[in-house]
């Protein structure tokens, strides 16, 4: 078992978390995590409204008696949904941890603290991390250049990302962005972070909500199957490479503004791609990750399996790189 600062502010088995993915993260995929000593992390806006959300929370809650959280994604909208309600629900639903993400989470944290509620923020920078910590956020999740959804506008990959935030970040820390097995996790805590968040990785698994043919085709792709989307408008998105996400990119890129994508990147379609197994009826997300993913199995193969290759890293593979002379001075 690996022990981390996050482990241990959470109360978790494994410095593992699942993305609060919307459309993906549901009940049974969030539950499956939970079980196998990870956190699960249920998305908010998947659900149509707030009492839906609460229906969503006890099904889960029927599914696992560990730990999970919800994701709650606040974004600019002319019509923003009811996050007041959503966050009632939250708190009187009893969740006690909640990731936030998408905008400055500085209305939120001192609710969610007053109802006992840790928060963990989503950053795409180490300013943004460092701006969160100061409001006081639990934990920090640092999103690499390389992950699914929205990776800034900054382009700095985890390698670098991690350790420089880790060098202004005291709170514990989970690292997001191309992160798929046990290599990744020993990267991760090599480079300052307390854990990884995994969003690809776990769609890709039997107990994920979205259709067969999806997770086959993550199966079949590369480190190469992924189109930036939103370039121009400084909105970037990393989608699955497809005729949509492939349009969208032309149109853009041709001088094109967002009324001229819109009715090619609804959530409707998006969806439809996850529940109906078309390829091609909108954007979906995915990262870079997905050129390392090959199989399609249970949760708790994926946790197991990350956390003893991890293991066996670095007790093995890594401390055999040590000369013997030199392995007696280190402390046990």
């Amino acid at each position: 078992m690996l022990t981390t600062k996050f482990t241990e502010a959470f109360g978790l088995d494994h410095p593992i978390v699942q993305g609060g993915m919307q459309w993906v993260a549901r009940a049974e995929l969030v539950a499956a995590v939970a079980n196998a000593g990870a956190l699960g992390i249920l998305s908010a806006l998947t659900q149509p409204t707030p009492k839906d959300l609460a229906n969503e929370i006890a099904r889960c809650r029927e599914l696992t008696d560990r730990p999970f959280g919800v994701n709650l994604t606040i974004l600019p909208s002319i019509n923003p949904p009811p996050y007041e309600e959503y966050r009632k629900v939250i708190i009187d639903s009893g969740i006690k941890i909640v990731e936030t993400a998408g905008s400055n989470p500085e209305a939120h944290v001192p609710v969610f603290h007053d109802a006992g509620i840790k928060v963990i923020h989503k950053c795409t920078s180490v300013r943004h991390a460092v701006h969160a910590q100061n409001l006081g956020v639990d934990a920090i999740s640092i999103d690499g250049f390389e992950c699914a959804g929205h990776p800034g506008e900054d382009d700095i990959p985890g390698l670098v990302l991690i350790p420089a935030a880790a060098a202004k970040i005291d709170i514990p820390m989970i690292a997001s962005g191309g992160f798929a097995d046990g290599r990744g996790l020993v990267a991760a805590l090599a480079l300052g972070a307390d854990g990884i968040n995994m969003g690809s990785r776990f769609m890709c698994t039997v107990e994920s909500y979205i259709h067969q043919k999806v997770k086959e085709a993550i199966v079949a792709g590369s480190e190469l199957g992924t189109e930036l989307i939103f370039r121009p408008l400084r909105n970037t998105s990393r989608v699955a490479s497809n005729a949509i996400s492939r349009e969208v990119v032309d149109i853009l890129d041709h001088g094109g503004q967002f009324p001229d994508v819109r009715n090619l990147v609804g959530g409707v379609r998006g969806r439809r791609v996850y529940d109906e197994g078309d390829l091609d009826a909108g954007i979906w997300y995915v990262g870079s990750s997905m050129g390392l993913i090959n199989d399609i199995p249970t949760v708790a193969e994926v946790v197991s399996r990350i956390v003893d290759e991890a293991e066996e890293l670095i007790t093995e593979r890594l401390a055999d790189l040590i000369e013997p002379s030199a392995r007696e001075k280190i402390p046990a």
